[in-house]
């Protein structure tokens, strides 16, 4: 997660940053989930669904913005 964050700060391209962003929140899915089997709670499985959700959707606009430099249609 951390050479994630480091490639969202450093990136050289938007490219860059937005695949670091992605891999970013896909490394705290994966850990929200860990930790909730660990506890055997599932709270942290439904955070881990909402950061997924917020997850596409950012990266989608993100990816729609720099194609097109207009998010709405």
């Amino acid at each position: 997660m951390l050479l994630s964050l480091w490639r969202l700060l450093r990136g050289p391209t938007v490219a860059d940053r937005i695949l670091a962003l992605d891999t970013l929140y896909i490394n705290a899915i994966a850990a929200l989930i860990l930790f909730g089997m660990h506890l055997r709670s599932s709270i942290y499985f439904e955070a881990a669904l909402v950061i997924a959700m917020l997850g596409f959707v950012g990266t989608a606009v993100l990816s729609k913005y720099v194609l097109r430099r207009d998010i709405v249609e």
